[in-house]
């Protein structure tokens, strides 16, 4: 169980974490939350209706960690528009597409990184140091869900584009500033992995 994933009688998860690798990930967690922000209306009463209609951003972020997020829903980086007339309307396709769904997405994603926060904070450590984590079905979800986001992140900020640069980052040198994010990237990457294992009837 040290390091990965397995599942549980009944659904689930459950893996072992130490002390420094709970850290790392509920600090990760936490980013991702500050990033993410609050949300619509979080400065106001809470109003439903008002909510279920609110319009959500027309722009993509500026941040290239949060573009990486959200990204357009009618581009395709390797496909060019025919004409300038195609690529205006593919355009107004992603804002449209963007206003109503953005707010959705960003709850989604906030509640799944608050549901690692939580049930990490749940954690009863044990004498050595550490602790077993035990997800029920729909926390491995939640689970999956941000550790997918927390990879897309450090990619972004790492610029991993595909897999040659991926390779590269493997070869970099112990005293490169990158070094702990690329190991922290290919650790979760590792922890997806096992958690999609756990997850497959």
């Amino acid at each position: 169980m040290p390091g990965h994933f397995e599942p549980l009688p009944g659904g689930g998860a459950a893996v072992a974490l130490d002390d420094v690798e709970i850290s790392i990930i509920r600090s990760l967690a936490v980013q991702l939350l500050e990033l993410v922000g609050p949300g619509p209306g979080a400065d106001t009463p809470a109003d439903p209706l008002a909510e279920l209609f609110a319009e959500g951003p027309s722009e993509p972020p500026a941040d290239p960690v949060l573009r990486r997020l959200f990204p357009d829903a009618y581009s395709d980086p390797e496909q060019t528009p025919g004409s300038p007339a195609e690529a205006a309307e593919r355009q107004a396709h992603s804002a449209e597409f963007r206003r109503y769904t953005e707010n959705d997405l960003r709850a989604g994603k906030r509640e799944n990184a608050l549901a690692v926060v939580r049930t990490l904070d749940a954690l009863a450590p044990v004498d050595a140091g550490g602790a077993v984590l035990k997800l029920t079905p729909e926390e491995s979800r939640q689970w999956l869900g941000s550790l997918n986001d927390l990879r897309l992140a450090i990619g972004a900020r790492l610029e991993i584009g595909d897999e040659d640069d991926t390779e590269l980052l493997y070869r970099l040198p112990d005293d490169d500033p990158r070094k702990p994010m690329v190991m922290a990237y290919l650790w979760l990457g590792g922890l997806q992995e096992t958690l999609v294992t756990t997850l497959m009837p």
